[in-house]
């Protein structure tokens, strides 16, 4: 099973990635959005041209019109409410997080030999949140929580706080990217020293 998360906004861009990495869009059996936001799922109409055999993942606040898009070219939507939903073997959705009045999203979380690995697409709802959510409704130490933290515009104080609030988790390695802003990434790189996990476009995290 491999498992597709988020597609960008820019499906020649995620074409050519995943040709770089040598990543065949056919070989794709599930996709999973976070959020509704074209950054991060711009590039599904473009990828379905490619590849309409799969199911998609989205939480149940997406527009109507979105998921009937999706599917008039042949996919398969689930659409996942609150509860955590299984998306696969040892791969599941923290279920939709948020408030009514913000954007709902859903990270994705897989359970590995050695923890939980869970990977956000901004953690909009809060990334403690999301770790938490995790850890206890899938049952299991989170080992590694990386993507998007949101703190591009978040103070000292505030970043610091939520490295205390993994670190309360057990969170054991971070690699905070894409929305995280640079300060967050000098201050969660000097907490967590070598459990702090460089991400960037084409990085490949074995666990």
């Amino acid at each position: 099973m491999r498992v597709l998360f988020d597609t960008g906004g820019d499906w020649e861009i995620l074409s050519h990635n995943m040709d770089v990495l040598g990543v065949d869009p056919k070989s794709i059996d599930t996709v999973v959005l976070s959020h509704i936001h074209a950054d991060h799922s711009g590039g599904l109409r473009g990828f379905l041209v490619a590849n309409s055999e799969v199911v998609v993942w989205v939480p149940k606040s997406f527009p109507e019109s979105f998921k009937d898009l999706v599917r008039k070219v042949g996919a398969e939507v689930r659409e996942v409410g609150e509860d955590t939903a299984k998306v696969a073997p040892n791969v599941f959705t923290t279920g939709e997080m948020g408030t009514t009045r913000g954007i709902k999203e859903q990270a994705l979380v897989v359970r590995s030999a050695k923890g939980l690995v869970v990977v956000t697409g901004c953690a909009r709802p809060g990334v403690v949140n999301t770790a938490r959510r995790a850890k206890e409704t899938i049952d299991g130490d989170v080992y590694l929580v990386l993507g998007g933290f949101h703190l591009s515009q978040a103070s000292e104080d505030t970043v610091r706080s939520i490295i205390e609030g993994l670190r309360e988790l057990g969170v054991r390695k971070v690699g905070p990217c894409h929305c995280s802003g640079g300060l967050a990434r000098k201050l969660f790189r000097k907490a967590y020293g070598e459990d702090y996990v460089d991400v960037h476009v084409g990085t490949v995290v074995r666990i």
